[in-house]
């Protein structure tokens, strides 16, 4: 009868033990589980101070707007995909200014051959020739892929505008983006009027965009994509430094975004 009883307060002993050690593996999985859903801050970078427009910059592609004359280049120098192209091949750089109803961006490319292959715009759209801009209008990063809490807008050498919406589909967001590009031999001169949207965006429903103010923070980055004839874009010239190995990040994750800062 002891040895029965010694038995079972050990099998006790165990099975109370087995218990403990699954509440406590069950706490961790819990405790990682709240880290993972808790959205992390976007840690701010690449801060830009962006002037105010007093007037707004006509669409023309001739950049001898009063802004232009007061505002600096910034370089299109980071290669997120391909191999680093040569100043014949590809030359990047930008300006960016602000109204309150929208941000203006003057780009200037070097670029010998312009391609675009597929002519229905929702179709293989990274692919061609094409402008990218990505806007945070809220700066807070995070992910955007499926959803509205930033946008990647493709901007493609006819003017459309591409993006992909909720339902994992691509769709034209050509109202929120206007654009005038003019070409002479190698160098292209694109001006966008950019209308700012925030993470209340619904497609198919009439939405207000934000209205554009003195030290607001916005989430911002530019590329271009660069197809000299092939099957798929050879290059990826992007505005921001992605640190590790894939740098192709910014339709995914707006972390990566630099931050500008409207002044007057």
């Amino acid at each position: 009868m002891k040895k029965i009883t010694i038995i079972l307060a050990l099998a006790l002993t165990i099975c109370c033990k087995k218990e403990g050690n699954k509440d406590s593996e069950k706490a961790v999985i819990d405790k990682k589980q709240q880290l993972t859903d808790t959205p992390q801050a976007k840690k701010d970078h690449q801060i830009r101070e962006i002037k105010k427009a007093e007037i707004a910059p006509n669409l023309d592609g001739d950049m001898n707007d009063p802004i232009w004359n007061q505002t600096k280049w910034y370089p299109m120098d980071q290669n997120w995909i391909g191999e680093f192209p040569t100043v014949q091949d590809f030359l990047g750089r930008y300006k960016i200014a602000w109204t309150t109803e929208a941000l203006y961006i003057l780009v200037e490319v070097k670029d010998d051959i312009l391609y675009d292959q597929h002519k229905d715009p929702l179709k293989l759209w990274w692919d061609d020739d094409c402008v990218e801009i990505f806007i945070d209008a809220d700066n807070s990063g995070g992910g955007h892929q499926y959803n509205n809490n930033a946008f990647a807008y493709h901007v493609a050498l006819d003017g459309n505008v591409v993006d992909m919406d909720s339902q994992k589909k691509p769709v034209l967001y050509n109202n929120h983006v206007r654009t005038k590009r003019k070409t002479e031999g190698d160098v292209s001169v694109w001006e966008f009027e950019l209308t700012v949207y925030d993470h209340t965006y619904k497609e198919g429903r009439t939405n207000d965009p934000i209205v554009l103010s003195k030290n607001q923070k916005l989430g911002f980055a530019i590329a271009y994509n660069d197809n000299d004839t092939s099957k798929e874009r050879e290059n990826f010239m992007g505005s921001v430094f992605v640190p590790g190995e894939d740098k192709n990040q910014g339709w995914i994750n707006a972390d990566i975004f630099g931050t500008i800062v409207l002044i007057e």
